[in-house]
């Protein structure tokens, strides 16, 4: 469970945007739609790879 205390003389604005930042860094929305359908291990390791070889790349032509 997430708590934010509002301070005195603190407006509800801050203290809804230090709730979103909290509620972001938990990652509830991201597991949430992750689970919205099953994805094979397969595919996972598949993407990883390919994810991994465009970071790579991405840094091999920085660094030309």
């Amino acid at each position: 469970m997430i708590i934010v205390n509002v301070k005195e003389n603190e407006s509800i604005e801050k203290a809804l945007k230090r709730f979103k930042k909290k509620f972001d860094r938990t990652g509830a929305v991201r597991e949430l739609r992750a689970r919205q359908a099953f994805v094979k291990p397969s595919v996972k390791n598949r993407e990883q790879r390919i994810k991994a070889a465009y970071k790579q790349k991405m840094q091999t032509e920085e660094a030309n």
